[in-house]
């Protein structure tokens, strides 16, 4: 039991602690989210423990003949992410330093995730089920990774360590082995199984979709996928990502008014993609002495 003496101290030492976590994890980009987070968990823990998840996740996946690393699916969901990637420098200068990971996994299963580090896991029940287009499947995943972005599990574990008071600072110092696999096993419960605050889904809303127009995909589709989610809220195999992510009216409102701020970023993608795919033809046409022909921006993307 410790004395007032040490409490005091702990207590003290808490305090200070949570002054020197506080800061934001990502620049403001054009949606301007600057919200300053309690970050007091080291991110070399948070990424080891989300590696580790991410890693047996997938051995399981491939055991059951369910990890798809090839064929038409893959190659249409890495080509979207690929896309996302080369944007998240607008967030996080850091992010160059990730290994980036797609685990595709064929399950009915309406679900995606992104852990720290850039582990993207999409499940084809919710590609297949909704029947999404590339432009939805990009909100989808860009919502994701701005969780990654946002560090939005580390918060929330952050926040777990600071309200648990002395009993947190004490386990951390004087960790047992039973402790350290009991952190471990609680770490995709707050990194994947605890519903977000209204709060980290809009600011994963709003950074999602600044991603995904920067990268050519229509941000009206954010309306729309939200809309199939709700209609498809009562059916079997929604409950896990539904009961973090609700589809509901005030989410979809939400999204329309950021409209604004993101459709000129889109227009521009799409813009830089019709005068690069040009330049590319008319280069091609000048080498082998034929005219250009014409050619599709990148609004193509939007098939299903």
């Amino acid at each position: 039991m410790l004395n007032t003496m040490q409490t005091k101290l702990c207590l003290a030492v808490i305090a200070v602690a949570a002054l020197a976590g506080c800061a934001t994890s990502t620049k403001p980009g054009a949606v301007g989210v600057t919200r300053t987070q309690l970050l007091i968990v080291p991110a070399s823990e948070v990424d080891a423990m989300a590696l580790s998840d991410f890693s047996n996740q997938n051995q399981k996946a491939k055991s059951a003949g369910r990890l798809l690393t090839s064929g038409p699916e893959y190659t249409r969901v890495a080509r979207i992410a690929k896309a996302l990637q080369v944007q998240v420098p607008v967030f996080r200068d850091d992010t160059k330093d990730w290994k980036w990971e797609l685990a595709l996994i064929d399950a009915p299963i309406l679900n995606a995730t992104c852990a720290p580090g850039g582990k993207i896991t999409f499940y084809t029940g919710l590609i297949r089920k909704l029947k999404l287009t590339d432009d939805e499947i990009a909100m989808i995943m860009g919502h994701e990774i701005a969780h990654a972005l946002r560090e939005h599990g580390r918060e929330r574990m952050s926040q777990a360590k600071a309200t648990g008071g002395l009993a947190a600072l004490a386990n951390v110092l004087a960790p047992t082995k039973g402790l350290q696999v009991a952190v471990a096993s609680e770490a995709s419960h707050y990194l994947f199984t605890l519903p977000n605050s209204r709060q980290n889904e809009t600011e994963a809303d709003t950074i999602g979709l600044e991603l995904a127009a920067r990268a050519g995909y229509n941000p009206k589709a954010a309306m729309s996928v939200w809309e199939k989610m709700a209609a498809e809220g009562g059916g079997a195999g929604n409950a896990e990502f539904l009961s973090t992510h609700p589809a509901d009216s005030t989410r979809i409102a939400s999204l329309t008014a950021m409209q604004p701020r993101v459709v000129p970023l889109y227009e521009a993608a799409a813009k830089a993609d019709t005068g690069s795919s040009k330049a590319e033809a008319s280069a091609s046409a000048a080498a082998s002495g034929k005219p250009a022909a014409a050619t599709k921006s990148r609004k193509k993307k939007s098939s299903k």
